[in-house]
């Protein structure tokens, strides 16, 4: 069976330079961008109101969004995540001027 980040290293091969060294193709999993999935987006606002963080703001969906991924968002991702939140009828502060 295939596993993920199998699927994931065929996947950059076949729209990669040839003669890049096998070796080298794993480090670039680490460059994709990390979104949160609809259901994480969900626990996120389930987490916030838990925490008494409703209305929230893009700082606390940040530091929301650090512990579900162990990762720094980006601002696109940020406005994403405050937009779906609005969406599903979570409260949230504005969202600063790159939301869309």
């Amino acid at each position: 069976m295939i596993t993920r980040l199998q699927r994931i290293v065929a996947w950059l091969r076949t729209g990669y330079p040839h003669g890049i060294p096998e070796r080298h193709y794993l480090p670039l999993v680490a460059l994709l961008g990390r979104r949160l999935s609809d259901d994480e987006t969900r626990e996120l606002g389930e987490r916030l109101v838990a925490g008494g963080l409703v209305p929230a703001d893009r700082l606390d969906v940040a530091v929301g969004y650090l512990r579900i991924t162990d990762q720094l968002p980006s601002n696109e991702e940020i406005a994403r995540v405050c937009r779906l939140l609005r969406e599903a009828g979570w409260p949230v502060r504005d969202d600063g001027p790159d939301s869309r």
